[in-house]
């Protein structure tokens, strides 16, 4: 497949002077504005930097590969909010006021959640990095679309893998202290006694703290069997050293959630991170699928290689794509409430294998409800099952 080639997901994109689509190529109207509000030097800036490289990537790919859609540019105006809800807010409002952007691509469960109102009321489509089930409900959260499995619907998917392994298994949660970090805790607290599991308790990880050795213990000494993680690659790298370095790694199996789940986490682990399971929104560089390869053919023209991106900067790259499909679909008018309706009607979209197909209703903002499930085996993470849902829900 050629890098250039418009995918089945961008049939309607306009190739340089196509003058295809809704606008009839008029540059006289102007680029069409998104904004993007990042994590770069936060507190999650390990996985949020790699994500923001891949989503602006992928826009320049789009403008100056593709010819834009529709015949117009797509621009994004971008910044970092450090993990700051305050920033985030600021950014919020000026690409909103001030930049007139259509749509954003966020970051956080903490400023996604402080600013669902807002988001609302502004009739702006909000893509966020955080995957917290409390966003998908368009009663509650309108203009909120969440673009994966949720964190708690990967937990269930890890719930029930670890009941297959051990039908009786006693298990924990160790997790990032803040909303993102809480989101997903009390769903996997009652799907794994929903499956027969015993549930052994849950730990904070603070962002600044030296090591997990606390945590582990308290959980250890519970009987925990399997610990799941809600956490960003440094503190995943943390628990993991921590059975390591207590000599638990043949009684405790840890698994996490797909910001635990980085190609990063294996230099920061190192050999304590072998056997570790996980869910990641999305597959890897280094898997097969349409998608994939158009994505890595961009990044080596402009002097990437396939080893050098990550599972983050791939997702960051499809967050882009799955937007510019709803502006395409918006077609001529391309406002919130045109975006909106036109994410509505994503019915199974093919994502070209970088992850699974993806649906949005008028009821249902949770684009997918599968996830798939890797292992770290001799240094490499490797899929162990397709996409999957949860069995009991």
């Amino acid at each position: 497949m050629g890098a250039l080639l418009c995918l089945a997901l961008l049939a309607g994109c306009g190739g340089r002077g196509s003058g295809a689509g809704g606008s009839g190529g008029s540059a006289a109207q102007g680029p069409i504005k998104v904004g993007g509000i990042f994590d770069i030097t936060g507190a999650t800036g390990d996985v949020g930097k790699p994500h923001a490289d891949g989503a602006r990537a992928w826009f320049d790919y789009l403008n100056n590969e593709l010819g834009g859609v529709n015949g117009r540019k797509v621009e994004l105006v971008w910044g970092d909010y450090a993990y700051q809800v305050p920033k985030a807010v600021e950014l919020y409002k000026k690409y909103v006021n001030e930049d007139k952007v259509v749509a954003i691509l966020g970051w956080g469960t903490g400023d996604t959640e402080a600013m669902k109102e807002l988001i609302a009321q502004d009739k702006i489509p909000y893509l966020s990095g955080s995957f917290a089930e409390s966003l998908t409900d368009p009663s509650v959260t309108p203009y909120n679309f969440i673009v994966s499995s949720t964190y708690s619907q990967q937990a269930r998917v890890l719930l029930d893998w670890i009941k297959e392994q051990k039908p009786d298994a006693k298990v924990g949660i160790i997790f990032h202290d803040s909303p993102f970090g809480q989101a997903p805790v009390a769903d996997a607290k009652a799907y794994a006694q929903q499956i027969g599991l015993t549930w052994v308790g849950e730990a904070a990880l603070p962002g600044a703290a030296a090591d997990a050795v606390t945590q582990v213990l308290d959980l250890h000494n519970k009987g925990v069997e399997f610990i799941m993680i809600q956490n960003v690659v440094k503190g995943t790298a943390q628990v993991l050293k921590a059975v390591q370095q207590q000599g638990l790694r043949d009684k405790i199996q840890v698994v996490g959630m797909t910001y635990s789940v980085d190609e990063t986490l294996l230099t920061a682990a190192g050999d304590a991170a072998e056997g570790f399971v996980g869910t990641p929104a999305f597959v890897f560089p280094y898997d097969e699928g349409p998608g994939i390869d158009e994505a890595v053919a961009y990044a080596e023209k402009i002097g990437l290689k396939r080893e050098d991106l990550t599972q983050k900067w791939l997702q960051g790259w499809v967050f882009g794509r799955i937007l510019t499909e709803a502006i395409r679909r918006a077609g001529e008018d391309v406002t919130g409430e045109t975006l909106k309706a036109a994410f509505e009607t994503f019915n199974e979209l093919d994502l070209g294998g970088i992850g699974a197909p993806l649906t949005f209703t008028p009821t249902d903002h949770g684009g997918m409800d599968r996830a798939r499930i890797y292992q770290v085996q001799n240094g490499r993470f490797v899929a162990i099952t397709d996409f999957v849902e949860p069995k009991g829900k």
